[in-house]
C-alpha cells in the first residue's frame, strides 16, 4: 500500500521541462557555433535547437517573422531591425568571414596575394568549385562580385562549378576542381585539401555577423543568456579557430 501511495505521489509532482533556446545562423558560422553550445547547455542547463541555413535565406526567415529565440544575421541587417521581429537594442557583434581558396591536398599553391594575382589564378585555372550563389549563401555571392570587380566574369563562366556550400570541400578533395572557393571557417573540415588563405579584403570584403534576442522569444532571459555567451572571450576563442575574427 506504502509503494502504491509513492507511486502515486511521484507520479502527481510538475515535471520540470528544460527550457530550449532556438538559434538560426548561417552555415558560415556553423562550425563554431557548433563547439560552443554544448559548453553553454552544462553552464546554463539551457537546450539549444539550432537551425543553419544560407545567409540571405537565414535572413529572410528572421525578417519573415519565423519564431527563433536568437536569430544571428550577416550584414546588412537593415530589414531585419525594420522587421520589428528582433529586440534592435540587443544587437551583439560575434565575427566575421572571409572567402578563401583552398587546392587539392598536395597541389601547387596558387599566388592570391592581390587582385592581379586572383585574376591570374582564376583565368588559367581549368576549374572553380563555390556556393551557388543562387541558393543565397554570402561566400558564393561575395565571390561573384569579386569576379564582376575583377572584369573576368564572362570570361571565367564556362570554368565555374556552382553547388551546394559543404560540396565545395570534397569536390576540391577529390580534384574534381583545381580551385575552391568558400568561407575559410567551411574549409577546415576536409583532410584531402590545402587551404591557399583569403581572397584580398578590396575584392572580396569580410562578411560580419551579428546577433539579436528575437522580439518573440520564449524565454528572454534565455536567449539572452546565450547571445551573451556567443559573444564572450570564449566565444573569440572558437571563432579564431575557425578562421573567422571576432568582432567588437
Amino acid at each position: 500500500m506504502r509503494k502504491l501511495l509513492g507511486l502515486i505521489v511521484f507520479a502527481a509532482l510538475p515535471v520540470l521541462a528544460q527550457t530550449e533556446v532556438t538559434l538560426i545562423a548561417p552555415i558560415g558560422i556553423k562550425g563554431p557555433l557548433e563547439d560552443l553550445i554544448p559548453g553553454f547547455e552544462k553552464k546554463t542547463g539551457y537546450k539549444v535547437k539550432p537551425t543553419w541555413g544560407t545567409g540571405l535565406v537565414a535572413k529572410k526567415q528572421v525578417a519573415d517573422g519565423e519564431p527563433f529565440d536568437v536569430p544571428v544575421v550577416q550584414a546588412p541587417y537593415d530589414e531585419v531591425v525594420k522587421s520589428g521581429h528582433v529586440v534592435a537594442a540587443s544587437r551583439k557583434a560575434l565575427a566575421s568571414g572571409r572567402v578563401g581558396v583552398a587546392v587539392k591536398k598536395g597541389a601547387p599553391k596558387p599566388d592570391i596575394s592581390s587582385p592581379d594575382a586572383v585574376k591570374r589564378m582564376l583565368l588559367t585555372a581549368k576549374s572553380v568549385v563555390y556556393p551557388n550563389p543562387a541558393r543565397g549563401p554570402a561566400a558564393g555571392i561575395t565571390f561573384d562580385q569579386t569576379l564582376v570587380q575583377l572584369g573576368i566574369a564572362e570570361q571565367v563562366k564556362p570554368k565555374l562549378k556552382p553547388v551546394v556550400g559543404a560540396e565545395v570541400m570534397k569536390i576540391t578533395a577529390r580534384g574534381e576542381a583545381e580551385i575552391g572557393v568558400t568561407f575559410l571557417s567551411e574549409l577546415g573540415g576536409e583532410p584531402g585539401i590545402d587551404i591557399v588563405g583569403p581572397l584580398p579584403e578590396s575584392i572580396a570584403p569580410p562578411t560580419h555577423l551579428v546577433g539579436f534576442v528575437s522580439a518573440h522569444a520564449k524565454d528572454a532571459k534565455a536567449a539572452r543568456a546565450l547571445l551573451d555567451y556567443l559573444s564572450s572571450a570564449e566565444a573569440a576563442a572558437a571563432y579564431r579557430r575557425h578562421r573567422m575574427q571576432p568582432d567588437e
